[in-house]
């Protein structure tokens, strides 16, 4: 799959959430420059705080689909804002699906902080609600905690 250089970064968000959906992680990963950096600020102990690098973004999103099975982003529960630099954006969303491992439900809120530059992710701090894996029995990611 190619992957759309040219798509502004709400519009290469957008597409891939749709990814993600469709368990296409290989062209998730695509879509991140080699140095991207994804960070998660509110990481709880034994979690990746900082994941710097393509490879480091793959190796941690391989096994996503694995423990987490996707099922929707309510677009009535995403807003993208535009910033004063228009390679940055600010994105509220929820995630819905189920923990595969559990069969339970997943719902699962974010913001992220997202910059794209020549059509590639190069910086992505999501702050997702570490409360959720603290629950006994979660690990949606496959890490050691």
């Amino acid at each position: 799959m190619s992957v759309p250089v040219s798509l502004p970064a709400a519009d290469l968000y957008r597409y891939s959430l749709r990814l993600l959906l469709d368990k296409d992680i290989p062209s998730w990963i695509g879509l991140w420059a080699e140095d991207g950096v994804m960070e998660f600020p509110f990481a709880p102990p034994g979690w990746p705080a900082r994941l710097e690098g393509r490879e480091a973004i793959a190796d941690y999103m391989r096994p996503y689909p694995d423990h987490i099975d996707l099922h929707d982003f309510p677009e009535a529960d995403l807003r993208i804002h535009r910033t004063s630099d228009p390679q940055t954006i600010v994105v509220e969303m929820r995630g819905i699906g189920r923990q595969v491992e559990t069969d339970r439900p997943f719902d699962m809120r974010y913001i992220a902080v997202v910059t794209v530059e020549e059509g590639r992710f190069t910086s992505y701090r999501d702050y997702w609600n570490p409360l959720a894996v603290l629950e006994p029995g979660i690990d949606f990611t496959g890490s050691s905690r």
